[in-house]
């Protein structure tokens, strides 16, 4: 069974991935593709932010008897990815893979300091105060609606 943070940084992988097929897709000028590549990431980004914000992150508020900690820093992040993933899709629903591409650059910097500020900092202290729980919370997280 992996950890909370081994978990949690595997769906960030696989975001990665994601995203880097749909630039791919647009540096190639190939509109379908970014489309459909860019879908598979903002699903994958959602559901991870799901998985943190239903389920880690109230735990971990209730274990720290914290809601003005990491979490609150976390959730502001993830409210500012989404509105980039927006303009993103924006920029995608006019057909401006230019504009798509200089709202990836935005993006990119967000999520790379958002990753490693959870990956370093707050997973880790998630491993130390739910580590026992890890199993129930990553079966919780595999268990919410797609």
């Amino acid at each position: 069974m992996p950890s909370i943070a081994e978990f949690l940084a595997a769906e960030h992988r696989q975001c990665d991935d994601h995203f880097a097929a749909a630039e791919e897709s647009a540096h190639a000028a190939d509109l379908t593709g970014c489309r459909i590549h860019f879908q598979q990431f903002q699903a994958a980004m959602e559901r991870h932010f799901r998985n943190e914000e239903d389920v880690l992150f109230p735990a971990f508020e209730q274990a720290t008897s914290s809601t003005m900690g990491p979490t609150r820093v976390m959730r502001l992040e993830h409210r500012q990815i989404r509105d980039a993933l927006a303009d993103m899709s924006s920029a995608l629903t006019g057909s401006d893979l230019e504009e798509y591409l200089g709202q990836a650059e935005t993006l990119l910097i967000l999520t790379q300091q958002h990753n490693i500020k959870e990956e370093q900092i707050l997973y880790p202290m998630c491993d130390q105060m739910l580590g026992n729980t890890a199993g129930l919370m990553i079966q919780a997280m595999q268990d919410l609606p797609a």
